[in-house]
C-alpha cells in the first residue's frame, strides 16, 4: 500500500468562523488573518494505492463554479487536483474508489465536472465508484438553512444520477487496512477514514480536526452543527490516537500535513509535524 498527499489548492475562510469561541488574540497567532479577517486553508486529500486500486479521499472544490463563487473564497496557489495526481503518475481516470467524507463543497466539488461544451454535468472520475454515508447523503440533499450554502446540488445530485453511488458506514470494508469512524458534530454522519499499514496508522481528520491548530478540545469551528458533539468526539479520538500512536492527517492545515501527538499539562497536543511522504514512503 502506498499513500500520497494530494493538494488541490488553497482557499480562505473567516478566522472567527474557523475557530468559534476562541478569541482572535489567540487564534491569529496560529493562522494569521488578512485585512478582511480571512485565513488561508489547504484542501488536502489522500490517495491510497493498493495494487491496481486507487482510492481517493475527498477531492477539493473543483473548478466548475463561476468567478463570483470563487471570489468569495479567494482560491489561490498553483496546486490543482489534476496536477497533484499527475505528480505521482496518475490521472482522474485512474481513480477506482472515490470516498467522500462529507458533501460540503470544499470536500466534494471535484466529484463533478462539465463536459467539453459545458452543456452537461458528469462524473470527473470516469472509472470510479463514489462512496458516501447514506444518512449524510439524505441530510445533504435536503439541507437545513444553516448548511444550505455548503451543499451545492450540482456537486451532489449528478453523482446519484450517474448510477455510481454506493453507501458506506462504520462496518464497510472497501480496502484491506482501511476502516471508518462516523462522527456527527460537524455535520450528520461525516466519515473519517483510518488507514493501517506496516504497523502504522494514519487517521484522516476531515473537518473534525481541520488543522493542527484545532487540537485543543475547545477549538471548535463555528460551522459545526453540534459543537458539543464535536468536543466529545475530539476527546474520544484524540485519546485513542495517543494510546495507539496514530498519526493524524490534516485536510485543511495550510502548512502541516501530518502530526503525532503527546499528552502535556494542557492536554493532548502536537508532538511532531511532518509531511506524509516522510513516514509513508511510496
Amino acid at each position: 500500500m502506498n499513500l500520497y498527499s494530494i493538494n488541490t489548492g488553497h482557499f480562505k475562510l473567516d478566522g472567527g468562523a474557523m475557530f468559534g469561541v476562541v478569541p482572535k488574540t489567540i487564534w491569529n497567532k496560529l493562522n494569521p488573518a488578512d485585512e478582511n479577517n480571512m485565513c488561508s486553508w489547504a484542501m488536502r486529500c489522500l490517495l491510497i494505492q493498493d495494487g491496481k486500486r486507487l482510492m481517493l479521499i475527498d477531492n477539493g472544490m473543483g473548478n466548475k463554479q463561476d468567478q463570483k463563487f470563487f471570489g468569495y473564497y479567494y482560491l489561490h496557489g498553483n496546486d490543482t487536483l489534476e496536477k497533484s495526481l499527475n505528480k505521482y503518475g496518475f490521472t482522474l481516470d485512474d481513480i477506482t474508489d472515490m470516498v467522500l467524507t462529507h458533501l460540503h463543497f470544499d470536500h466534494c466539488g471535484g466529484s463533478i465536472e462539465y463536459n467539453s461544451d459545458r452543456t452537461k454535468l458528469e462524473p470527473a472520475f470516469k472509472n470510479a465508484t463514489y462512496y458516501c454515508n447514506e444518512k449524510h447523503w439524505n441530510w445533504a440533499i435536503k439541507p437545513n438553512a444553516r448548511e444550505k450554502a455548503s451543499f451545492l446540488k450540482e456537486n451532489i445530485l449528478p453523482i446519484m444520477e450517474s448510477g455510481r453511488l454506493k453507501f458506506i458506514d462504520e462496518s464497510s470494508k472497501l480496502m484491506d487496512g482501511v476502516s471508518f469512524i462516523e462522527v456527527n458534530g460537524h455535520t450528520e454522519a461525516m466519515m473519517l477514514p483510518v488507514v493501517s499499514n506496516n504497523n502504522q496508522t494514519l487517521a484522516f481528520m476531515a473537518d473534525l480536526i481541520p488543522s493542527a491548530a484545532h487540537l485543543p478540545i475547545p477549538y471548535v469551528m463555528g460551522y459545526d452543527m453540534r459543537p458539543l458533539n464535536t468536543i466529545q468526539e475530539k476527546e474520544t479520538i484524540l485519546k485513542k490516537a495517543v494510546e495507539n500512536n496514530w498519526t493524524l492527517f490534516f485536510e485543511h492545515d495550510p502548512m502541516i500535513e501530518c502530526a503525532t501527538l503527546e499528552m502535556t499539562e494542557k492536554g493532548i497536543r502536537k508532538k511532531e509535524g511532518f509531511n506524509l511522504s516522510e513516514i509513508f514512503k511510496p
